[in-house]
């Protein structure tokens, strides 16, 4: 009973704490009035996404934010290898001409982006030029020669990430950390009262680069017990050498009461803990929640089933939805995928979790969005 009591609690703060976050992500028409429409397209690590979003009046302060279209391209383009490339291209291009000539939405009104993981990497492993030669493909290929794409840094990805996501109420309260394909960025406002003062966190750990770096230890070898063994001390690593210290240089623990993670393994993560709450944005979890679940992970997978999972949820019309998202999850992340993005999202919880201090952790599910919110109302006020 005393569980139940804590569960509803939780469910209740979450609801009114992310309002600001989508409920509709497969809507087709608007839901609010005087709203416009946007699209936001972003190359990251992995891919492409297109996001198309009705914003409403005050948008940032009232939460009038409604989720239209949500689309990824899976091209993999820090790989920097002349297919990728072309994959990306491609999928730039076609998710384009797909949001003005078939959802007839104006160009000044998309807003296309490289996403700060994909800059990262590229100066590591000095590919640079290959986003510059991205970008004027991209321009020749719709025929637009002035068009804007931003490289975005990753401290005005992820200011973009916390203002989009974060309603105003919980603006100075809350940690945000955002788990991309290629790095890990996210931070705070300090100092209580101003959005000018951003504290940066960041990691060059992400869910596809801590997959790769543990593949690349296996010397082919990717039978699950030997990826785990890998996985392990590439995690134990990543937490010693760099989130702890990440963590601890940024200063949030004292000042944040609200942890809340995004990005595609928040979701994931947030999807097959809960399926039951296929309608929740917002998934509140514990620390033990989780550490449970990268167990399920490494040595009861098949739990994790779309079929096993719903086997509770008795609404026909609910499970059915729920059964549909699960199957999403399992096609964008496999096993060993999901292992990494929530070993690595277990190691930066871990910082937070104390036997004196609590603290709320929340999994935002359509966080990918938010920074879209955030670029149309910062484009707009010339902020």
């Amino acid at each position: 009973m005393l569980y139940t009591f804590r569960r509803k609690t939780a469910l209740s703060f979450t609801l009114s704490f992310f309002s600001l976050v989508a409920v509709a992500q497969n809507a087709v028409q608007t839901k609010y009035t005087n709203s416009s429409v946007y699209t936001g397209i972003e190359v990251g690590a992995k891919g492409v996404k297109m996001s198309i979003i009705e914003i409403g009046k005050n948008a940032q302060s009232t939460g009038a934010f409604n989720v239209l279209k949500d689309t990824s391209v899976n091209t993999d383009f820090i790989s920097f290898s002349p297919s990728t490339f072309t994959a990306t291209l491609e999928g730039f291009s076609a998710l384009y001409t797909k949001a003005t000539r078939e959802l007839k939405i104006p160009g000044k009104k998309i807003f296309t982006v490289i996403s700060s993981g994909v800059k990262m990497q590229a100066e590591k492993e000095n590919k640079s030029a290959m986003i510059k030669e991205l970008i004027d493909s991209f321009r020749v290929r719709i025929g637009e020669p002035e068009r804007i794409v931003e490289v975005v840094d990753v401290i005005q990805e992820a200011r973009l990430s916390h203002l989009g996501i974060v309603p105003d109420k919980r603006r100075f309260t809350t940690f945000l950390i955002d788990i991309g394909s290629g790095n890990t960025k996210g931070g705070f406002f300090p100092d209580g009262r101003s959005t000018s003062n951003f504290k940066l966190f960041q990691l060059n750990w992400g869910t596809k680069s801590t997959f790769n770096e543990a593949e690349k230890r296996t010397d082919g070898d990717m039978s699950l017990p030997n990826y785990n063994k890998h996985l392990v001390r590439v995690l134990q690593n990543a937490e010693e050498a760099d989130i702890i210290y990440a963590v601890n240089a940024s200063g949030a623990y004292p000042l944040s009461d609200n942890i809340a993670v995004s990005g595609g393994i928040a979701w994931a993560t947030a999807t097959l803990l809960h399926p039951e709450l296929i309608d929740n944005p917002v998934i509140s979890i514990t620390f033990d929640e989780l550490v449970k679940f990268n167990e399920k992970l490494a040595k009861n997978f098949s739990a994790l089933s779309a079929d096993f999972l719903v086997s509770n949820i008795n609404n026909a019309e609910d499970k059915e939805r729920a059964k549909t998202e699960i199957l999403r999850v399992h096609k964008v992340f496999d096993q060993k995928s999901l292992m990494a993005g929530a070993g690595l999202l277990w190691k930066i919880m871990r910082q937070f979790e104390s036997a004196f201090e609590t603290k709320h952790f929340y999994l935002v599910k359509n966080g990918q969005v938010g920074w879209v919110s955030a670029y149309v109302d910062q484009t707009i006020s010339g902020n």
